[in-house]
């Protein structure tokens, strides 16, 4: 035996983490039963339960917004009871082409925006499907029938898929249905992605070990806070030895390619996960090509799309909505008006320079929130920041007045802004809109946000507004720049509305 086999084997008998990363969910929750760690069969138990009730929620989501269409659209007429079976039959159209567009599979699940963006293409899918048999059957089909039906149908699954997603989250902040990971990569590298998963529960990772190069060994203690299961030949023992279903593989010298595929073909045999961790950031799977040349996997990494006939449709679906939201909220806005001019008086807008894209200035609107003297307090407040360097926040900003704190809660300052997506100054999701004091401090890489329109809403706004540090918001606005789609961009205004509502993160 090898001495770094005797290592995973003595490590074996050791204490050996435990948590409840198996266990499913609860039965309140889902009603799944608890699952033993050992239980190598049953791991994968509370997934394939989860993806059932997805089925269910699919199904049954589309079956209600069909008997929905069918009765406003028909209100019980008898010559329109065929589509009773149309409505019965679209249900199970709509599973079929959410399978094909993968929206069932593990890798897409349980977290990122991923998922939703396939029920939303598969939303257009059904929609063509609809019409193309439509056309082949020289059906006539009552087009109120279909609209209300295919929006119904797109909203519905999408709210339970997000529901259930949240049930999913709340139970791993218990500490049930993680996945167990092993570790593999340098003791600093290993430290800190440990750190990183570990500040966080809902992407269902939780790292129980880790294995190192073997001349790293013996200062593992002092650099990695998990326990070190042997050296990286011995990874796939290591794997078993700590219960591990996942294995994650950081850039690694030592790790080259018949040794990592050696590694596959062990965790293969133990039905446990493999994941290569990319030294790419923030890169879209959809961006990312993997193409064989000579037998080598080469990874092809197309550029952002950050111009032409996408960055058109954009253009247009911003002015128009935008355009139909400032009719629609035309009644709030003279609300919010008078509330403010009961409340303290003054101006109801305020116009702030905000830097757009290319670094061009431009006055941002929002509905004033604090009092008009506000930016000559501001140098007598700046000890009391809780924020950064760059900007200037507190939680109990006495500046604020009692309508702004509400304005604030649920973001009904920034309608104005619709204004300036009209002008084609702003976008209705983008990066957020930064101060020129702001921009003057950004490094070399932070000025790729400056390539696209800021947003009224991005993902800065759906993880957290203003919780974020200056460095996270930044973080996810390169992301947002890297991975733009109007997939995307349709997911975040939805998470926004959710967001908005339940007015966390605000003040």
């Amino acid at each position: 035996m090898t001495t770094t086999e005797t290592t995973a084997d003595n490590a074996a008998t050791g204490p050996i983490p435990t948590t409840s990363s198996f266990a499913g969910f609860t039965d309140r929750d889902l009603g799944v039963a608890g699952v033993q760690d050992h239980e190598h069969a049953d791991r994968w138990a509370w997934e394939a339960r989860y993806i059932k009730l997805l089925l269910g929620i699919d199904f049954g989501a589309t079956l209600i917004a069909t008997l929905a269409a069918f009765a406003l659209r028909f209100r019980g007429a008898s010559y329109a009871n065929w589509y009773l079976a149309l409505s019965v039959l679209i249900p199970l159209v709509w599973v079929g082409l959410l399978a094909l567009s993968h929206a069932y599979e593990r890798r897409l699940l349980f977290v990122g925006g991923e998922e939703y963006q396939r029920v939303l293409r598969a939303g257009v899918r059904l929609t063509l499907v609809l019409a193309l048999a439509s056309y082949v059957a020289n059906a006539d089909l009552a087009r109120g029938y279909l609209v209300i039906a295919l929006v119904l149908t797109t909203v519905f699954s999408l709210a339970g898929r997000f529901a259930l997603r949240k049930v999913l989250h709340r139970a791993r902040r218990r500490g049930d249905c993680m996945h167990r990971v092993l570790v593999l990569g340098h003791a600093i590298a290993v430290s800190q992605v440990t750190s990183q998963l570990h500040r966080r529960s809902h992407h269902g990772l939780q790292v129980v070990g880790a294995c190192l190069p073997a001349d790293q060994l013996g200062d593992a203690a002092r650099v990695v806070d998990v326990p070190v299961f042997g050296s990286l030949a011995a990874a796939a023992n290591s794997a078993a030895a700590a219960g591990a279903d996942t294995v994650v593989v950081l850039s690694c010298p030592e790790l080259d390619g018949p040794m990592l595929r050696r590694l596959a073909w062990d965790l293969e045999r133990d039905d446990i996960d493999l994941i290569v961790s990319s030294a790419l950031v923030d890169t879209a799977g959809d961006r990312i090509t993997v193409r064989p040349v000579d037998g080598l996997p080469m990874m092809h990494v197309e550029h952002p799309r950050l111009s032409g006939g996408r960055r058109l449709i954009k253009s247009v679906f911003d002015v128009s909505v935008a355009a139909l939201l400032l009719v629609v909220f035309a009644p709030l806005f003279a609300l919010v008006a008078l509330l403010i001019r009961l409340d303290t008086g003054g101006p109801v807008f305020f116009r702030q320079v905000r830097v757009g894209r290319g670094g061009q200035s431009f006055g941002m609107y929002k509905f004033r929130t604090m009092h008009t003297d506000a930016e000559a307090r501001l140098q007598a407040m700046r000890a009391e920041n809780e924020f950064s360097d760059v900007l200037f926040k507190i939680r109990d900003d006495p500046r604020v007045t009692r309508s702004g704190r509400i304005l604030r809660r649920y973001s009904l300052d920034e309608l104005p802004q619709l204004f300036n997506v009209l002008l084609g100054e702003m976008s209705l999701v983008g990066p957020r809109p930064p101060l020129p004091a702001e921009v003057e401090q950004y490094p070399q890489d932070m000025r790729r946000r400056l390539v696209v329109k800021p947003g009224m809403t991005g993902l800065w706004q759906v993880s957290g507004r203003s919780d974020l540090s200056w460095e996270d918001s930044i973080r996810l606005d390169l992301r947002y720049v890297e991975n733009w789609s109007l997939t995307v961009d349709l997911v975040i205004l939805m998470r926004t509305a959710m967001v908005v509502l339940r007015g966390s993160g605000a003040y």
